[in-house]
């Protein structure tokens, strides 16, 4: 019963063995190639450009509040209840609106996040293209992103397969 064990284990051993041989992979840095291709650079200029944009709006209308805040109270001893009350209402209305536009433009969903989708989701949908060839081409059983978030703690350098992407992106 023994020797039937171990016979099964050994065979299980060499079977997973064989089975690793086989399978090739290759890694790719996502970050490194979107930085080589000048659409996605143009792309993040354009975003980043509306998001300063739409940031400039939001801090002008922040001022405007603080301003009339600094108003209030410098004057609200003087003010009448009533006027002061609808200074109250106006200033309250205004922070409402800014929260109301900081969300409609850079909250989940907002007009950043659709124009980022716009402009960048094309281009992954290339890369990912570029990668998806490169392994059929050489039979890659997987293909692993060392960008940012990955959790590959060591890679060796020959099985980075960026530049091949980004020469098959310029073809």
């Amino acid at each position: 019963m023994n020797i039937l064990r171990t016979l099964f284990f050994i065979l299980f051993i060499f079977f997973l063995g064989n089975v690793a041989i086989t399978q090739k992979f290759a890694f790719v840095d996502s970050e490194y190639i979107l930085d080589q291709m000048e659409s996605y650079q143009k792309a993040q200029k354009q975003i980043d450009d509306l998001a300063a944009e739409w940031q400039k709006e939001l801090d002008q209308k922040m001022k405007d509040i603080e301003s009339k805040v600094n108003e209030l109270r410098k004057n609200e001893l003087i003010l009448p209840e009533d006027i002061k009350n609808d200074k109250e209402l106006e200033i309250s209305n205004l922070q409402d609106e800014l929260r109301a536009y900081q969300t409609k433009k850079f909250g989940v969903g907002g007009d950043l996040f659709k124009k980022r989708k716009e402009l960048i989701q094309p281009i992954q949908r290339k890369v990912f293209k570029a990668i998806e060839s490169l392994a059929k081409d050489n039979n890659y059983s997987f293909v692993l992103d060392k960008s940012k978030n990955s959790n590959i703690l060591y890679a060796d350098p020959k099985y980075d397969k960026s530049d091949a992407i980004i020469r098959k992106l310029k073809k």
